[in-house]
């Protein structure tokens, strides 16, 4: 079965709007799909609306980004985007994107290349602004060949005209989420670049704030990284899920849609789209869920 709990759209840093996202998904046979565009809940009405006309079960979602020794990213779903906390957070993350937007420009300056975050903010359609808008604006004005070279030469980790960024921590993200009545979830850990006990010992933590599954199915990850990954959900009782972190034309290689076995698929994720679709909508979500999970 395919599904995909992690893609993103223009409303932050993908390049398909989030109707698109849902025909994308359609056609491609998708079963379950979620919109966790970072920091921002500004694309989920027209991506619900979406959901409804094509008929393909939909599931409101966020991606947020704390620190913890490391960037984690933890993943919202089916939550309340109306929750008046979690906005005034959104609010504060947004704020601090702009300004470190606006020193990133200052840096590229300082390099040599004229570059305004006016024009960074025309690139942008979205609510929120992120580096993938700075680089498509030194593509366009010539300054790199590509979008990968940008992120190498100028604004990558460790390049010249990077600056971190001010995050919530993953206490703090993960109350967020729930408190609005969502599931929380850590996202690509193999992305964390940890040993397998710091990740165990990091799960333990977030599962003590509150932490409900673990993103075990992933583009970014292995064969053998999945099995780790659905062990280390077994012992700590989270839920595992599947997302690809889908951004569009600016990462290639990883394609819309994960294959997971019928009986990975949460009951409790399945309930949430039906909800957001209704009864109305002639939606038939045909998903076989159990919520068991039986290591070898």
């Amino acid at each position: 079965m395919l599904i995909d709990l992690h893609v993103h759209s223009t409303a932050s840093d993908g390049t398909l709007s989030p109707s698109d996202l849902v025909s994308k998904a359609k056609e491609k046979g998708i079963s379950l799909l979620s919109l966790t565009d970072h920091d921002t809940t500004g694309g989920l009405e027209e991506f619900e609306r979406a959901c409804i006309v094509h008929k393909l079960a939909g599931l409101n979602g966020i991606e947020l980004s704390a620190e913890h020794r490391c960037i984690v990213h933890i993943l919202g779903y089916g939550f309340d985007y109306n929750d008046p906390s979690l906005q005034k957070a959104l609010a504060t993350i947004r704020i601090h994107r702009h300004e470190r937007n606006a020193a990133i420009c200052e840096k590229l300056r300082s390099l040599g290349m004229e570059i305004t975050l006016e024009e960074v903010v025309r690139e942008s359609n979205g609510e929120v602004i992120a580096r993938p808008h700075i680089a498509k604006v030194l593509l366009r004005k010539g300054y790199v060949s590509d979008i990968k070279e940008a992120f190498v030469k100028y604004l990558g980790r460790g390049a010249p005209a990077y600056v971190a960024r001010k995050t919530l921590s993953p206490d703090r993200c993960i109350a967020l989420i729930n408190n609005a009545k969502g599931l929380s979830v850590l996202a690509h850990p193999g992305e964390m670049r940890l040993t397998f006990d710091e990740l165990e010992k990091l799960l333990e933590k977030l599962k003590s704030f509150g932490l409900w599954g673990l993103e075990c199915y992933s583009s970014h990850h292995r064969a053998e990284d999945i099995f780790s990954f659905l062990k280390l959900a077994d012992k700590f009782d989270l839920q595992p899920t599947a997302g690809s972190d889908f951004h569009g034309s600016i990462r290639p290689g990883f394609e819309m849609g994960i294959d997971v076995p019928n009986h990975m698929v949460p009951e409790e994720l399945i309930s949430l789209a039906k909800k957001k679709i209704g009864n109305s909508s002639g939606v038939c979500i045909n998903i076989h869920s159990s919520l068991s999970y039986e290591p070898d």
